[in-house]
């Protein structure tokens, strides 16, 4: 009884932080993405490939969650785009007083962006409970960890407006079965957005592009601000 009322207690607080983030990002017309995945499913990747494709015309970002190390938040600069540590200590998820301190740590570098990525911490349960202020999560899924992954952790593919299924150039190589894992996420989430991409060869990334720049300007649509600086 005593740890759900801290639980509870814990994700109000959460969830009021990530309230004061959300109202900041909507003033500022920021798409904020917060992706989801376990170790390895190549998100740092596929955030290298969308800001070669997409820094020249938009304000990209991004926060790197991580047990230890700057390595992620080193590749992303060394691709163009600010981007910024956030170190958990042994937490297995981000939260949104983390991203708030990063954002105030990192100034102006970090503010009036287009789209922020935020990289969770890998891992497929703690971070689906906590809002970071983002506009939508993505879970990603590559097929070299197996198609049973959705029906096993159900909360994150439920939640996550988006799904995307990492690392297909291995498709040929690998026992994962895509219509299995579409039909799961289907059943999951209805509403969802399914995605295959392979970072390493391009294929699919137009899909992906194109739901980013979709989605921000469906944001800047309603909001003046973003309209604005855009």
């Amino acid at each position: 009884m005593i740890e759900v009322d801290v639980k509870q207690k814990v994700l109000a607080s959460n969830s009021a932080a990530a309230a004061t983030l959300r109202a900041a990002f909507e003033a500022a017309g920021t798409l904020v993405v917060n992706l989801i995945s376990s170790p390895g499913s190549g998100k740092t990747t596929l955030l290298e490939r969308t800001a070669a494709a997409l820094k020249a015309s938009l304000r990209l970002g991004a926060l790197e969650g991580d047990i230890a190390t700057e390595r992620d938040a080193e590749r992303l600069r060394r691709m163009g785009i600010p981007a910024r540590q956030i170190l958990t200590g042994g937490s297995c998820h981000l939260d949104a007083r983390l991203v708030d301190r990063a954002l105030a740590a990192e100034g102006r570098a970090l503010a009036s962006l287009d789209i922020l990525f935020i990289e969770n911490v890998g891992n497929l349960i703690c971070p689906t409970s906590y809002d970071l202020g983002e506009d939508f999560k993505v879970v990603l899924l590559s097929v070299t960890e197996g198609e049973d992954k959705p029906f096993k952790y159900p909360a994150i593919f439920s939640k996550a407006a988006v799904t995307v299924v990492t690392k297909t150039d291995l498709l040929p190589y690998v026992p994962f079965d895509l219509p299995a894992v579409r039909e799961q996420v289907r059943s999951l989430n209805p509403a969802g957005r399914l995605v295959e991409v392979s970072a390493m060869t391009g294929a699919g990334m137009d899909a992906w592009l194109g739901l980013l720049t979709e989605k921000l300007a469906e944001k800047r649509a309603r909001t003046p601000a973003g309209v604005a600086s855009a």
